[in-house]
């Protein structure tokens, strides 16, 4: 406990000093923990009712009996949570538990030991149940008990206050950029409506650009779908937490449509998405990743932390040893801690010897949400930037068979832009991925013209064929002009090659997309 220590050391001096001056006084030593002296206690975090906003963090009571005693009455989420001493700074100590993820839940808490520090590990209690709760912190003693009061009540429904309205998430289209995210229109007062494609993936709606702190437009529940069917519920809540949002399990155009006076939405199928195409997210451009964590090589030292080699663009590969305990990333090194980090979708996302639980990525500067190892090995992380996602994979593991991939060892292309032309005899093989078996790739020089992919040579040409999602799809010096393939017979689609030179192709049978690199 920093605090305490830093009592202790002054106590010690002031001992000695005394010492000095009189050699026959006994030297007294202070072993309990001193009282930490203060007038006022707040908590934070998104179990709380103002959320992680560190500037109006959710004040305790002082006892009227003891004036360190302090204690709080009201509705807790599911979620994590800490204490601090003053709002304003998450450079300041902290109240924490003893150990991260200490749960607070139906069971009552008694006088349990508490510590205080600042920096990391950032130690946090977990709110496994969300209700109505009373705590109680006694900062003479540094302890803490807890009671359950009941489940929580219903939200009181006040019309929302606002002049724009976005959504946010994975599934949108401009991803998790709270800086720049996906707008609605206003129709009418308290009405919003945003009609385009969505992504399968998760999204919840805000007013304030560029917070996360800030109250979202959530599901009354986790995990509310949405589908060709709709919304499986229409009510929704405006709250900090728990961090509830709408998981979008099919991929179409939308007109989803908000009402801010009786807290409800509605959504409408509109299409399907043409030719497959899917929502473009902004890829994060970055010359470095760098991995943090008391999990990591370097523990929590910016100076220490481990980096990752550059494989692509936007890829970036680590290879080493990892302990239990937690990780997050950056792209850029900031003593002051004032930088985003590449952080889990959901906190305390596991990874083990069977990978990571969820391959979601977001970037962030809070909350400080990581990811949590649970068994420490040799791994190989993996972060795709212009994706959005982290790959695990333990040493000596088994790569998971992907049920939705194409399957093959081998991949060939033929064509007049091809090295081999139409022969069928003589087709242009790719090279298989160590590190991934769905990733094919070449390098080699292509002349105008067309081409298609298959998985075995078939001198009759009836096999099925990889091919562009829609006809006239090219590539060029700007790369391919549609990601997206099919694996077909028929209509004969082909890539049309507009500008000769050398090129990287990559097919990735498990995404179903094709990436070209013009190299000269």
């Amino acid at each position: 406990m920093k605090i305490n220590r830093l009592y202790i050391a002054a106590a010690a001096a002031m001992t000695l000093s005394l010492a000095a001056c009189d050699d026959e006084k006994d030297l007294i030593v202070i072993e309990d923990d001193l009282p930490i002296k203060t007038s006022t206690l707040y908590m934070v975090g998104d179990a709380t009712p103002n959320g992680w906003n560190i500037d109006a963090p959710t004040p305790f009571a002082q006892s009227a009996e003891d004036a360190l005693v302090f204690t709080w009455e009201g509705e807790l989420n599911t979620g994590e949570m800490k204490l601090c001493l003053t709002p304003g700074s998450w450079d300041a100590p902290f109240v924490r538990p003893l150990e991260a993820g200490t749960e607070i839940g139906k069971e009552p808490i008694v006088e349990a030991k508490f510590q205080m520090h600042a920096g990391d590990p950032d130690e946090k209690w977990r709110v496994a149940e969300a209700g109505k709760y009373l705590l109680t912190f006694d900062m003479r003693n540094w302890t803490m008990s807890t009671s359950y009061l009941g489940g929580k009540e219903g939200p009181t429904i006040e019309p929302i206050e606002t002049e724009s309205l976005f959504i946010v998430g994975d599934a949108t289209p401009n991803g998790w950029n709270i800086d720049e995210p996906t707008q609605l229109t206003k129709t009418a007062d308290y009405t919003f409506v945003f009609e385009g494609p969505l992504n399968a993936g998760e999204m919840k709606a805000g007013t304030v650009l560029g917070s996360w702190d800030a109250p979202f437009v959530r599901p009354a529940e986790a995990n509310v779908e949405i589908n060709k069917d709709g919304v499986a519920s229409d009510s929704f809540v405006y709250t900090t937490g728990p961090d509830d949002k709408w998981k979008v399990t099919y991929a179409a155009n939308y007109r989803i449509t908000f009402n801010l006076k009786d807290w409800k939405v509605s959504c409408e199928f509109v299409s399907d998405l043409e030719g497959g195409d899917t929502p473009e997210v902004k890829p994060l451009e970055a010359e470095h990743v760098y991995m943090i964590g008391d999990a990591t090589p370097g523990g929590w030292s910016q100076d220490d932390a481990a980096e990752f080699t550059k494989v692509s663009q936007y890829v970036f590969e680590w290879k080493g040893s990892l302990v239990s305990g937690n990780m997050k990333a950056c792209i850029e090194k900031d003593p002051n801690w004032g930088q985003h980090f590449l952080r889990p979708a959901v906190n305390g996302t596991e990874i083990s010897k069977s990978g990571v639980a969820d391959s979601k990525v977001v970037f962030t500067k809070d909350p400080d949400d990581q990811w949590k190892v649970t068994e420490a090995g040799e791994y190989t992380i993996t972060f795709d930037l212009e994706k959005y996602t982290i790959t695990v994979k333990a040493e000596g593991a088994e790569e998971p068979d992907d049920p939705d991939a194409l399957k093959s060892e081998t991949l060939y292309m033929i064509g007049d832009a091809t090295p081999g032309g139409w022969s069928m005899d003589a087709p242009t093989q790719f090279t298989r991925s160590e590190e991934n078996k769905y990733v094919f790739t070449w390098e080699g020089q292509l002349n105008e013209g067309d081409m298609k992919a298959c998985l075995q040579p078939d001198g009759t040409f009836s096999c099925p064929f990889l091919r562009p999602a829609k006809g006239g799809v090219t590539i060029g010096e700007n790369g391919v002009s549609e990601a997206s393939f099919v694996y077909t017979t028929d209509p004969d689609d082909k890539w049309r090659v507009t500008k000769a030179g050398k090129y990287r192709l990559t097919f990735d049978l498990s995404a179903w997309t094709i990436k070209a690199e013009y190299l000269n």
